[in-house]
């Protein structure tokens, strides 16, 4: 038995098998195909280059960190180094003025401030986002409210109220203030707001309490946008200078920025081979945890931008 084709379909079909009609296609689609590729390196190109600009300091520190003092700021700039002294990495790290004490003061603070924010905003945002209680709204807009007052406004009256505690040339003096972040607190509840609230009422339905259902139902779905947070704060707390530079006072409890303005030479100005040797080591932390996060991170803002 043979197959046959109507009689209507017929003139339809017979055209798509032409070779004529296969060539078409096929440019076609070559065509359609040629101009991706040129958008692609249309917007690459550009891409690359600004990318390279912006990667240029970072590589005049590296090359300066490798560099004796006298020829940091040779006219014309050598960005390979004749004579490379490694000796500048050794004196930063196992020298008079190590870097490494600061270094432990700062990892300590950005760990116990992320971990603190993570822990307030992420509760306080739930409670603001699902909770239902009088005056939620009012609150909140309160909350942010406070962070229309500039931060130099409040050092003063923080200085004050630490020295009392005695609290001041104390890391904790850096730490606490930076467990509770409006910004922090806002990105949580704008998460949770986005999320469904069907699994909630099902889960009270089978019984469960508003802890087992923030810890077992929402908290997982928000890991992407708990990264983003903790990449910011740790971020946030590594660079800090100015908070610092008010509370701390002892070189033992100085963080690694303060510990940067330490190094200079016999005149009293700064050192340009050792002070960006330290400058190079203060990075690599930053670069190590959006290594890490940068999926979940990249994955949160997009969600972010979507919703």
């Amino acid at each position: 038995m043979t197959d046959t084709l109507h009689p209507r379909h017929a003139d339809r079909a017979a055209p798509a098998s032409t070779p004529a009609v296969r060539d078409s296609l096929q440019a076609r689609h070559a065509l359609h195909q040629r101009r991706r590729r040129l958008r692609r390196w249309a917007w690459g190109i550009p891409m690359w280059v600004l990318a390279l600009l912006f990667l240029l300091p970072f590589a005049w520190m590296i090359s300066t960190s490798l560099k004796p003092d006298a020829d940091a700021f040779a006219v014309p700039m050598t960005w390979i180094p004749e004579d490379v002294r490694w000796e500048n990495y050794v004196e930063v790290l196992f020298g008079e003025g190590s870097v490494l004490p600061a270094f432990g003061n700062s990892v300590f603070v950005a760990l116990l401030r992320v971990l603190g924010e993570l822990a307030t905003a992420t509760l306080a945002g739930y409670a603001f986002a699902k909770l239902r209680f009088r005056g939620r709204n009012v609150v909140f807009i309160a909350y942010l409210a406070t962070s229309l007052i500039p931060a130099q406004l409040l050092l003063v009256p923080r200085f004050v109220y630490f020295q009392n505690l005695g609290l001041y040339d104390s890391l904790w003096a850096l730490i606490l203030p930076g467990m509770f972040t409006v910004l922090g607190t806002f990105l949580m509840r704008q998460f949770f707001v986005s999320q469904p609230g069907e699994f909630a009422e099902a889960a009270r339905i089978d019984g469960a309490n508003e802890l087992q259902i923030f810890s077992r139902i929402y908290l997982p779905n928000a890991m992407p946008m708990i990264s983003a947070l903790a990449i910011l704060t740790f971020v946030w707390s590594w660079n800090d200078y100015e908070t610092p530079l008010v509370f701390l006072s002892s070189p033992e409890t100085y963080t690694l920025p303060l510990a940067l303005t330490n190094f200079t030479d016999e005149t009293g100005a700064i050192a340009p081979g050792i002070a960006m040797a330290a400058a190079v080591i203060s990075i690599i932390p930053i670069l190590v945890v959006f290594l890490i996060f940068q999926r979940r991170f990249v994955q949160a803002m997009t969600e972010s931008a979507l919703k």
